[in-house]
């Protein structure tokens, strides 16, 4: 059968070609990622998941730098009968110079089907360092750990959702529904969404635009289906004080000082707090001021993460970046500038299906950015605890297993 391959140029004129630390040790790897699988039923997929997940994870993908995973996406989807459309965002600060961005976008072929019911996603950048590919077995078990950037977040969810839908064609499952399910493959995820922004702005220009009712989101959460996660928002917080002689403290006034009051009053105070999310917290993930140690300090930053436990998802952000001020301004009233950055309040997601443990999460994902009204679901093998992390690993039986939960979810989405 003829392979077919479209290419959607959204966001720039040029025509994009088709050619266009240290590796974790076995001992390494936490007992978090340790499960029971068994080995003793393997599935007739098990090598076309290996070896799709090991050319994913010896890609790197850091965010911005996208494009040579997401042209091995398009090779590997085109080459199986898919057809594959790439949407292409406008070059940031971020990007790689003469690289376009892109997200990948597919359907099981041979030809596009407009629209889609049920939509399969995931992200396919990472965050950095890039980590090798290793695992513990050449011939691969379930019980094979699996290593590398990307190895869980989110390239096992990747994997994972092709080879189900795969899985579901070849068995005749969805015989009539073929046409109602697509894949999405995004940029950005790990920064500032900008790839499923980018895609729920502009799917407009599809012909027709589709209209999901439900999209399934690619995330480690355990092989739990989550029920909502927090959600969030960064705050640039800028202090301004008069400096002096540090001999003389009464003579001027240390911004350093106001702001570690500041923020010392903001970590002992609840934000926001609910039974389903419990508190809000704030990481300060920078803080720097001041210019000697003899001089006091006449200007000081801080720029803080907030992981919101509230509602609503639209504004709840909102609620608690003013309660973060409020706190701030008591500790003094004038030398306190803000520049906190949107977000969003919890998100909430479907988590009613059957044969499925449920959870919340702290992270947050590109749930909220698919605009729409459809049911969203959240899930996906591996630990959060190890994502990001110098010893990120997944055991193959849990890929395995997420192969049968996806399968099961889009079922599910497609009966619903």
């Amino acid at each position: 059968m003829k392979l077919s391959l479209s290419v959607l140029l959204l966001g720039s004129s040029q025509v994009l070609g088709l050619e266009l630390q240290k590796p974790i040790k076995a001992a390494q790897v936490p007992s978090s990622v340790i499960s029971s699988a068994s080995d003793s039923n393997a599935p007739a997929y098990r090598d076309d998941l290996v070896s799709l997940h090991k050319s994913l994870v010896e890609i790197s993908s850091i965010s911005g730098n996208e494009n040579e995973v997401g042209k091995f996406l398009v090779d590997y989807l085109s080459a199986r009968d898919f057809v594959v459309q790439l949407e292409v965002l406008p070059p940031t600060n971020t990007s790689n110079p003469g690289k376009p961005r892109f997200n990948v976008l597919a359907w099981p072929g041979p030809n596009r089907h407009p629209s889609p019911k049920v939509l399969v996603s995931s992200h396919i950048d990472t965050v950095p360092p890039f980590i090798p590919y290793s695992r513990t077995d050449a011939d691969p078990t379930a019980d094979t750990v699996i290593a590398g950037r990307g190895s869980v977040d989110a390239k096992a969810s990747v994997a994972a959702q092709i080879i189900a839908l795969q899985s579901l064609l070849e068995s005749g499952r969805i015989v009539g529904k073929e046409d109602s399910v697509m894949l999405l493959y995004v940029v950005g995820e790990e920064t500032s969404g900008d790839g499923m922004r980018f895609f729920s702005d502009t799917r407009s220009q599809l012909s027709p635009p589709p209209d999901f009712k439900a999209a399934i989101f690619g995330e480690p959460t355990e092989g739990r289906l989550v029920c909502g996660h927090k959600g969030i928002f960064s705050c640039n917080i800028t202090v301004k004080g008069h400096a002096g002689h540090s001999g003389y403290p009464w003579l001027g006034k240390s911004a350093t000082e106001v702001l570690a009051r500041g923020l010392v009053r903001v970590l002992d105070t609840d934000l926001g707090s609910s039974e389903e999310f419990g508190n809000t917290t704030v990481n300060i993930g920078l803080f720097e001021g001041g210019v000697a140690a003899n001089v006091i300090p006449e200007r000081a930053t801080a720029r803080l993460a907030v992981r919101v436990a509230v509602g609503p998802e639209i504004g709840g952000e909102k609620i608690v970046a003013q309660r973060l001020q409020d706190v701030m301004r008591s500790v003094d009233e004038d030398a306190f500038e803000f520049d906190c950055n949107s977000g969003y309040g919890v998100v909430k997601c479907d988590c009613d299906v059957e044969g499925f443990e449920t959870t919340t999460v702290n992270y947050g994902t590109d749930v909220h950015y698919l605009q729409g009204n459809h049911t969203r679901y959240l899930y996906g093998p591996g630990t959060i605890f190890v994502a990001h992390g110098p010893d990120e690993a997944i055991k193959l039986g849990d890929l395995e297993t997420a192969v049968e939960d996806f399968k099961k979810l889009i079922l599910h989405a497609l009966e619903s």
